[in-house]
């Protein structure tokens, strides 16, 4: 497989995984409803994030940066509200 191919295919994958959050962000801060979302979960796939961001930042790789850090920044949206709304 070409690196050019490898590049693609993971930039693409981060894309849907960081993207794939929003519909839920809008739908909580819309309907301010989190009774359906576990808190556990959330957390615990808050701090993956956070470590990945954190990965990233030490190999330098902007894509796993950047795909990472809109994603924390959704799930952070998401926990707040799971905390502020129960």
């Amino acid at each position: 497989m070409s690196a050019q191919l490898v590049d693609a295919i993971g930039m693409i994958g981060a894309i849907l995984t960081t993207v794939c959050w929003l519909p839920q962000a809008i739908k909580i801060i819309r309907d301010k409803d989190t009774r359906a979302i576990s808190l556990p979960t959330n957390v615990a796939f808050t701090a993956g994030i956070f470590l990945w961001l954190v990965y990233g930042i030490a190999l330098i790789d902007w894509p796993l940066i950047g795909s990472s850090a809109v994603t924390l920044a959704l799930m952070a949206v998401i926990v707040t509200l799971k905390l502020r709304h129960g």
